[in-house]
């Protein structure tokens, strides 16, 4: 499997993981070039084994390009059929690498990362065991159901991409 920045070659695939990921959702191919074209906003990702894109992770700068950025962890996708095998931890550990080298260029480091999901949703873990976010507050009924917004401060980024 290889983690490397989207490029829009890729967007046709990765719309086929926004739609089978997140069903409720509409429009994937065009809520995906929106952000594809906010480069370096907005830094996608792709997981692709085998010339087939089977995820991505976007993460956006919040607040501006500052010496230390607030990022936000704003959508993680994995085929159905291809979860519970990884590539949701490949990639964020090995995306975030490629992100703080991105950063870099605007001379900025990474502080902070934000994250808001499901309550319900098991994910919570994942971004508690990758980059330590701990669920700083719960908002009522703001998508579907409730969402948690998790919060992983001073970031330390990895180093082991054996995930």
């Amino acid at each position: 499997m290889i983690i490397r920045l989207m490029t829009d070659h890729d967007l046709a695939q990765a719309a086929l993981v926004h739609q089978s990921a997140f069903v409720r959702q509409k429009h994937s191919k065009e809520w995906l070039e929106c952000n594809f074209n906010a480069f370096p906003r907005y830094l996608i990702y792709v997981a692709e084994i085998e010339s087939e894109i089977v995820g991505y992770i976007i993460w956006m700068q919040k607040s501006g390009f500052r010496p230390e950025a607030v990022l936000e962890l704003e959508q993680l996708a994995v085929m159905p059929n291809k979860q519970g095998m990884g590539i949701g931890r490949r990639l964020i550990v090995e995306s975030l690498p490629l992100v703080t080298e991105q950063l870099a260029v605007k001379g900025s480091t990474l502080k902070h990362i934000l994250v808001t999901t499901r309550a319900d949703n098991y994910a919570q873990e994942l971004y508690k065991s990758t980059i330590g976010a701990e669920v700083e507050t719960t908002i009522s009924n703001l998508y579907s159901a409730d969402e948690v917004l998790m919060v992983a401060r001073n970031v330390v980024i990895p180093t082991d991409s054996s995930v």
